[in-house]
């Protein structure tokens, strides 16, 4: 037979309170996060960074969501952004030779450093839409193997 005293039912009480208003809290509380793992190959030297941005939608190809930048080398470099929140993000990556920061191009806007967009899209006379360059993410790790295009 089991005795039960006042104050271990209150204390089980309380216990189920706070619990249940643990429970109350906002979902980004209780969020999962998820990583992506970026790969680039096709490097053609080490000189300068390899410059790996995550944009979405309304800032693609003007102001990171994200960004790593690594040294370059000809055996490729992987990157992982860790921590994200589910959804559609594009990927771009510049080799930046001369470390200035930015895609150098020449008069007609074509680019004089190698570049790639996620899912290796190509844009026609341009970059590609974020829609052809974005990546899902979710709960599990989500990889990308680009390989770098030069002119």
């Amino acid at each position: 037979m089991i005795f039960y005293e006042k104050c271990d039912m209150k204390q089980l009480l309380y216990s189920a309170i706070i619990f249940g208003l643990c429970c109350l809290q906002p979902c980004d509380v209780w969020a999962q996060t998820s990583t992506l793992e970026v790969t680039v190959n096709n490097i053609k030297s080490d000189k300068g960074t390899i410059r790996i941005g995550l944009f979405t939608k309304e800032e693609f190809l003007k102001t990171p969501f994200e960004g790593k930048i690594v040294k370059a080398t000809p055996e490729g470099v992987t990157v992982v952004f860790e921590n994200l929140k589910a959804g559609t993000y594009a990927i771009s990556v510049v080799h930046d030779e001369n470390e200035n920061g930015k895609m150098d191009t020449n008069k007609l806007g074509i680019p004089r450093e190698g570049y790639a967009f996620g899912n290796n899209a190509l844009g026609k006379l341009g970059p590609p839409t974020f829609n052809q360059a974005n990546v899902v993410i979710g709960p599990e790790t989500v990889k990308q193997v680009l390989k770098i295009k030069y002119l």
